[in-house]
């Protein structure tokens, strides 16, 4: 098992957690001093008060939590956050209140789930010509009956 060092920037921070054996991510939970109320059609930048030390090759994918998304509406701004290997700052979850109602999160709140996955860093180079292949340039549906 991989170990992922954690700083609590705040005593208060929550460590990320895994809310079941099976599950993929883990909760990321709100930092808070007081209540955030987030209107709707608003995006509020949602204190985590951890930083932490990824492995070498990864990064840290920020998702939305399923039933916050449904249920209130809100989840990330950017659909997915990515925290790169190197960061070293504190992480931040921008969530957007996507529906009618003003939502509030509250401190020890689960506010998103982060995926720790690796990744590739390859190297671009110019061509000229693309491999061809059955599929090509069809996109945008183009797959679909």
């Amino acid at each position: 098992m991989e170990i992922v060092k954690v700083k609590k920037l705040h005593p208060k921070a929550i460590l990320p957690a895994y809310g079941s054996d099976g599950a993929a991510g883990a909760d990321l939970y709100a930092c808070l001093e007081e209540t955030l109320a987030v209107n709707p059609g608003e995006s509020v930048w949602v204190p985590t008060g951890i930083a932490m030390e990824l492995p070498k090759g990864c990064a840290g994918l920020i998702y939305a939590r399923s039933g916050l998304a449904c249920k209130r509406g809100l989840a990330p701004a950017n659909k997915v956050g990515v925290v790169d290997w190197d960061y070293r700052g504190e992480v931040i979850v921008v969530l957007h209140n996507h529906g009618s109602q003003t939502q509030y999160i509250g401190h020890g709140e689960r506010i998103a789930q982060l995926l720790v996955t690796p990744v590739m860093i390859p190297s671009f180079l110019e061509a000229a010509e693309l491999e061809q292949t059955c599929r090509d340039a069809g996109g945008f549906g183009s797959t679909g009956k």
